[in-house]
């Protein structure tokens, strides 16, 4: 007889008990939870080895599908002229001459793809060119890829593509590039607006030069113009944050994601603080002040809020590839160090340059990485996309996938009265302290699931270093 979660959360000891549930708190949103976790626990796949990776890839791709549900595709550029201290996913310094061989490469993968019946079965509906930085690429180049990409893969006529951009890179004869190959979507990481707080951060350029680059970019009018903020950042105060989201509402742009700094021990970052060559980052209690004070400035001003870091300043933004990726849809994956899924499997693409560029030369598919997915993923998937968008719906969950669904109702039961969500007849949805600490829940609902399933609980530790 399977264990209701009362008695699974009874048999944990207090520490593994106070990380799944959080604790009662009068200040739930500084501290509803000990530490704040940071990536959500997969569901483990069965890992096929390096020969069996090509077999399932073919057989998967030369699959006919008689129905298929929105897709989208991920082109990843590996390059960057400029290593970021806060950043996590530097690769390889921007070279042109090893850049245009990569695109050749790039290229041919996505032509290699082309003709098969599973990517021809439906259409794609969102592209993301991310890295690295794609508008790092020369306007030779970036030109190349978005023809590339029109002519290998069966666009949706209003399929959103997306190019993640630097300010640095906002130059006309670039920008001409992009809008020309159909690029409808710009995502510029800007952190923040204020000169001292980005040149400590490796950010090239000042308030003035950010500023008057991004009016330039939305003067094309040809694209949803999107910005990456941070708060957390070292040296970074409430009234920094304030100037940031001031500035926003001041320029024609049409969304941002607003991001949470998390500060690993291995990060350039981290050293730089201890090295003393900066000030601390902001303690988690000290950025859910932040957060706190950017939700309720967001909220006056009627900004809509598509999932819990995303926020639209107008009509133009749909945060296509976001939310479609976030609720488990198909990726087709390009280039070295991009990852997604198609049909049964999730894979990772050689990330190591040199050994990328030898597998397309040789004609196979650059899989570093494959792994059958489990048969509990398409759960998960739906658990994490309606979290993602601030909610949870039990009572869709237990008509799909069973009534040991509802035993979950006990820990919602649990957050209300720690101040994390509101229940109502059919849905729970996160409060301001629960959106703070999304992640910490999507976790624990994603492991009492799993603890409902197998009979015992295991928790993932992953705390943000150096934060509190």
């Amino acid at each position: 007889m399977k264990k209701t979660l009362a008695e699974i959360l009874s048999q944990m000891n207090e520490e593994q008990y106070r990380l799944t549930v959080g604790k009662n708190t009068d200040h739930p949103l500084q501290d509803a939870f000990d530490k704040k976790r940071v990536v959500h626990p997969s569901v483990q796949g069965r890992p096929l080895s390096e020969e069996e990776r090509q077999v399932a890839w073919q057989n998967t791709m030369h699959t006919e599908l008689i129905k298929v549900e929105k897709r989208t595709a991920y082109i990843h550029i590996p390059f960057c002229s400029h290593l970021c201290l806060y950043c996590g996913f530097f690769q390889n310094y921007s070279n042109e001459e090893r850049e245009t061989l990569y695109v050749d490469c790039l290229i041919k993968e996505l032509s290699m793809s082309a003709n098969e019946s599973y990517l021809k079965a439906g259409l794609i509906h969102a592209v993301f060119i991310g890295g690295g930085t794609p508008s790092a690429l020369s306007p030779y180049n970036v030109r190349r890829v978005l023809q590339a990409i029109q002519m290998y893969l069966p666009l949706a006529n209003d399929c959103e593509i997306t190019l993640e951009a630097r300010i640095h890179d906002l130059v006309k004869e670039k920008m001409d590039a992009w809008f020309a190959g159909g690029v409808n979507r710009v995502s510029v990481g800007v952190q923040s607006f204020l000169t001292n707080l980005r040149k400590s951060m490796g950010r090239l350029d000042d308030y003035e030069t950010v500023v008057a680059r991004l009016k330039e970019l939305a003067a094309y009018e040809q694209a949803s113009i999107i910005i990456d903020l941070i708060y957390g950042l070292p040296g970074q105060t409430v009234e920094d944050l304030l100037f940031d989201l001031q500035t926003v509402d001041s320029l024609p742009i049409d969304g941002m994601d607003l991001y949470q700094l998390n500060l690993f021990d291995v990060s350039p970052l981290k050293k730089a603080i201890d090295a003393g060559n900066l000030p601390p980052a902001a303690t988690t209690a000290e950025q859910a002040q932040m957060f706190a004070v950017a939700n309720t400035w967001l909220k006056e001003r009627a900004y809509k809020q598509l999932s819990n870091c995303h926020w639209a300043k107008g009509i133009r933004e749909r945060n296509m590839y976001n939310l479609l990726t976030k609720s488990g849809a198909e990726v087709f994956a390009f280039g070295s160090g991009a990852g997604g899924n198609i049909g049964a499997y999730s894979i990772f693409l050689e990330r190591n340059l040199k050994s990328y560029i030898e597998h397309i030369q040789a004609g196979k598919k650059p899989l570093m990485f494959m792994a059958k997915k489990s048969a509990k993923q398409e759960l998960h998937n739906d658990m994490l996309k309606q979290l993602e968008s601030g909610y949870f719906n039990l009572e869709f969950l237990a008509a799909k996938y069973g009534e040991h669904i509802r035993e979950l109702e006990y820990l919602l039961e649990i957050w209300q009265r720690h101040g994390l969500v509101n229940k109502g007849k059919v849905l729970s949805r996160l409060t301001e302290a629960g959106q703070f600490w999304h992640i910490n829940i999507a976790q624990s609902l994603l492991e009492c699931t799993e603890a409902l399933l197998e009979g015992r609980l295991k928790t993932q530790v992953q705390a943000i270093a150096a934060q509190g």
